[in-house]
């Protein structure tokens, strides 16, 4: 089992800048990639971020990329997603999620998955 706890989210401005933590626990080692999911009411949850937990490297979803930073503290076992130039269009449900796939975009290919951090974007 692995468990994950989300932390970071808030309400910010459009322009402004938040960090988002995955700190993970239990049986890490059967996790090779910590993904970023979205979920906006009345839609599906999207692909967000993924990187692979062994050696750093990351992927993005399009509307992400430039914004939107992923990184490890190994020490920490601890997963963070710095977004910047927040537009209000990232307001969602942002969850952290494990698993075996590496850069996996599908959802089902996720395990494990913490219960939510809300983020809000005003105008």
């Amino acid at each position: 089992q692995v468990q994950l706890v989300e932390s970071g989210g808030g309400l910010v401005q459009a322009g402004g800048s938040l960090r988002l933590s995955c700190t993970t626990s239990g049986r890490t080692s059967g996790a090779n990639a910590i993904a970023w999911f979205r979920q906006a009411p009345g839609k599906e949850r999207e692909f967000v971020a993924s990187i692979n937990w062994s050696i750093g490297t990351t992927v993005y979803t399009d509307s992400v990329k430039g914004r939107f930073t992923l990184s490890r503290d190994n020490a920490k076992n601890t997963v963070n997603l710095q977004m910047n130039s927040l537009k209000p269009e990232d307001t969602a449900v942002y969850y952290c999620a494990a698993g075996r796939t590496i850069y996996s975009r599908s959802s089902g290919e996720y395990n494990y998955w913490g219960q939510g951090t809300q983020v809000t974007v005003s105008s």
